[in-house]
């Protein structure tokens, strides 16, 4: 059984992405690489991982994701920063 993580991610214009994976070095690397990364890289680079939370399978793990997302930025960076 895979242990997922949600995860989120500082772009270069200093936008944050949210997803989830259930290993986060490889996805950064995909984000930063532009293989098997996000179409939401393509015009913007992945700079770094700035938060990273254990979630006990995939559906927690995108419930969560989908409540990280519906958040203000200033909160998210709030989680970020912590």
């Amino acid at each position: 059984m895979s242990q997922w993580y949600v995860y989120m991610v500082r772009a270069s214009d200093q936008s944050l992405y949210t997803g989830i994976t259930t290993d986060l070095e490889r996805r950064l690397k995909e984000h930063q690489s532009g293989s098997a990364g996000a179409k939401y890289f393509r015009g913007r680079s992945a700079i770094e991982m700035v938060y990273s939370e254990r979630a006990d399978d995939r559906s927690a793990a995108s419930v969560r994701e989908a409540a990280i997302k519906k958040l203000p930025r200033a909160k998210k960076l709030a989680l970020a920063n912590n």
